[in-house]
């Protein structure tokens, strides 16, 4: 009871955060909304106070405001396009990641309980802090190796983090029983995606590995320069790796140093992410501007590795195929991969989702390559989400996310960057290894140990669906639900969103 009670006034206080900023039936869409709404929407800009700037410029604002766990939220907000719009997300993508550092002495506490009295040798001359953000800030290290960066977690994140996340969830809760539209959009599935990708990064160990596993593969291709894990240093709430000297690209001298190939570091932009994701099923998930430095050497270095994506065999295959269908402009089999992974329902048209992507496509054949966005054609084609009944893949997320991230980066690289011509050798190497004739055999072992592996769970499913049949069904007290005045609130908050977004 006091926990619901405190996740209310928790998102009680969102509420009011989103009306100051008149985030809530905002007054753009004044014309859309029923007369109620249109009440509601001058009475809540009225207690407000007003605000300026784009929908998505105060709602970034909004969520800045409130704290890490939202800003993290905004983050992935940015990842859906196809619900919020493209320049909502394009504002939200901008979200600031920055707050005032922590004390030294803090930082000398959490060293302290991460490594005992070894804390002091390990690192005898921390500086103080250099970059400070919502859930950790770094630290430069003197060492007897050579330079090291030092990320050390914020004091009580963790436990300010899971109190926002479980307000989130009930909020979620209560959007899906009072809107369908929110039904539709997974509000569940998409705080839990949330919280387990911020849960992910509140524990460094597995960032470290993460950073390791990059580094390693990376090595193969020479696309990034990836910093080395002092493991020494490292654990759950402290992470050290090597120091990378260079100047990040929100710097703009960062392109001005000698020795810098703009063509060729955009093409290592796209190359590198495709290569990992398409080939490896792994990529770094936040490739933003100023998680890329160009060094003195004239190379592109990658930092920050808490978000990690992976995507699986048959994801790729969904990935390299799209990409090779676009360029081939064979829109027929683009639109019969969509199906035969699932993400249209069977009961849609595959020759009127192939007409659909031919009217995504088409504009962009023939036009110069600073005229032509892969991220723009990624977001018209999830326009078509809600028309053929499409439900966004959550493995699918970041990846989208990432595309455009790495497009925009390349761009700003080389506005000339032609990101098709640079993709295509990696989409065609793919294609030919795994779907060509040399990559038949492969193929068609892949699919006999899927069907191998499902056939040993089989007499486990037989088991529990026996169970369920002969396990008498026991009668379950009433549940309690939230006060009459919660209703009020969330069913307002979530109508009100919904419209805001859909809108």
């Amino acid at each position: 009871m006091l926990s619901a009670l405190a996740d209310y006034l928790r998102l009680l206080r969102v509420g009011t955060a989103l009306v100051r900023h008149d985030v809530i039936l905002p007054g753009e869409y004044h014309g859309r909304l029923p007369l109620t709404a249109r009440f509601a929407g001058r009475l809540l800009r009225f207690i407000g106070g007003g605000a300026t700037g784009r929908p998505g410029k105060r709602l970034a604002t909004a969520l800045e405001r409130l704290g890490p766990a939202y800003i993290k939220l905004g983050q992935f907000l940015a990842t859906r396009p196809d619900v919020f719009g493209v320049e909502t997300t394009t504002d939200l993508s901008h979200l600031k990641d920055k707050l005032p550092p922590f004390s030294m002495l803090e930082a000398q506490k959490a060293l302290r309980e991460e490594f005992n009295e070894q804390a002091d040798i390990l690192f005898p001359k921390l500086s103080d802090p250099i970059a400070a953000a919502s859930l950790a800030q770094v630290h430069r290290l003197e060492t007897r190796g050579g330079l090291r960066a030092v990320k050390i977690l914020r004091p009580r994140v963790e436990w300010l983090i899971e109190r926002e996340l479980r307000a989130m969830m009930r909020a979620a809760r209560l959007a899906e029983r009072v809107s369908a539209e929110s039904r539709r959009l997974e509000a569940v599935a998409f705080v839990g995606t949330v919280g387990a990708s911020m849960r992910k990064e509140l524990d460094l160990r597995l960032e470290a590995g993460g950073a390791d596993e990059l580094a390693e593969l990376a090595r193969r291709d020479d696309f990034f320069h990836i910093p080395a894990v002092d493991w020494d240093r490292s654990g759950r709430r402290v992470l050290t790796t090597d120091w990378v000297e260079g100047r990040p690209l929100t710097d703009p001298k960062a392109l001005e140093q000698d020795g810098v190939n703009r063509p060729e570091l955009a093409t290592a932009v796209t190359r590198g992410f495709l290569t990992h994701a398409i080939r490896d099923g792994v990529f770094h998930a936040d490739m933003h501007e100023g998680n890329m430095l160009v060094t003195p050497k004239g190379r592109l270095a990658l930092v920050d590795f808490g978000l990690i994506g992976r995507i699986g065999q048959n994801e790729r295959r969904f990935l390299a195929e799209i990409l090779w269908g676009f360029i081939r402009r064979d829109y027929a089999r683009i639109a019969e991969v969509h199906f035969e992974a699932g993400y249209v329902p069977p009961d849609r048209s595959v020759g009127d989702f192939a007409q659909a992507l031919r009217s995504v496509g088409e504009p962009i054949h023939g036009k110069p390559a600073s005229e032509v966005s892969m991220g723009r054609l990624l977001l018209q084609l999830l326009d078509f989400t809600h028309t053929f009944g499409m439900h966004l893949r959550p493995e699918l997320v970041l990846l989208q996310k990432t595309m455009v991230q790495v497009e925009g980066v390349a761009r700003a690289i080389d506005p000339n960057h032609d990101i098709w011509a640079a993709a295509e050798p990696i989409v065609k190497d793919w294609i030919t290894a795994n779907l060509g004739p040399v990559g038949a055999p492969k193929l068609a072992l892949n699919t006999a140990q899927e069907v191998f592996d499902r056939l040993k769970r089989l007499p486990d499913i037989m088991d529990k669906f026996e169970a369920n049949l002969t396990t008498p069904v026991k009668a379950t007290p009433l549940q309690t639900g939230p006060p009459w005045w919660a209703w009020l609130v969330l069913g307002a908050l979530a109508s009100g969103l919904t419209v805001y977004f859909v809108s």
